[in-house]
């Protein structure tokens, strides 16, 4: 009969409804907790935290080395070793040795010139100035015409006394590269003595002497 409201399906028709307003609260549920979840910070010293990175570690091991603490220093400087960087690779060796040599162990050998050259800069630095010079000379018998070398190994033996010697090497310094003697010019190291002779006459040539 038209018009008539056919009851029996209603309450088919309210469980279907209720079924999917469920299916959709328990969507939102789960779409909530996955964000929940996604805004945690991961806690820390966790592995998505990642190694640190090999500058970080230098930096952390060279801290240690200025504190005298060249075991600790030595462990960090051979992690620093292993990272992609070769600069930084390169400097932590050399300090490795340094360490080595204060702890009283065998020193990692060093192989080329330029690595007997960087780290005769660090003695001199250190003012070890007869190990910088062993190591220098080392160096120059590998790279005869060098004239980084030969300038650094003149200032070891400036700085020892050695000036014979150390206006030899500065002389063949400045042979192989002019720039050199204007470097001497500007260098502490050599402020003691450029203005003596016989350097006052290689590092200021313009200079006449009466």
């Amino acid at each position: 009969m038209a018009g008539v409201i056919d009851r029996t399906t209603m309450p088919e028709k309210k469980k279907v409804a209720a079924a999917s307003r469920t299916r959709d609260t328990d969507s939102m549920t789960k779409a909530q907790a996955s964000k929940n979840l996604k805004s945690e910070p991961a806690p820390k010293g966790t592995p998505s935290s990642g190694p640190p990175k090999q500058i970080t570690v230098f930096e952390a091991a060279m801290k240690l080395f200025h504190a005298r603490k060249f075991k600790d220093a030595r462990d960090m400087f051979e992690q620093a070793v292993a990272g992609p960087q070769s600069d930084i690779a390169q400097r932590a060796r050399l300090h490795i040795a340094m360490c080595e040599r204060r702890l009283g162990q065998p020193v990692v050998e060093l192989a080329s010139a330029e690595e007997h050259y960087n780290y005769g800069i660090a003695l001199i630095n250190s003012r070890k100035i007869a190990e910088a010079r062993s190591h220098l000379e080392k160096a120059l018998e590998t790279s005869p015409n060098a004239d980084h070398i030969h300038y650094a190994l003149a200032l070891a033996q400036a700085l020892s006394g050695d000036i014979n010697n150390a206006h030899e090497n500065l002389r063949r310094a400045i042979e192989l590269e002019p720039r050199n003697r204007l470097i001497a010019r500007q260098d502490a190291d050599f402020a003691s003595i450029v203005n003596q002779p016989p350097f006052q006459a290689l590092v200021y040539p313009e200079k006449k002497t009466w």
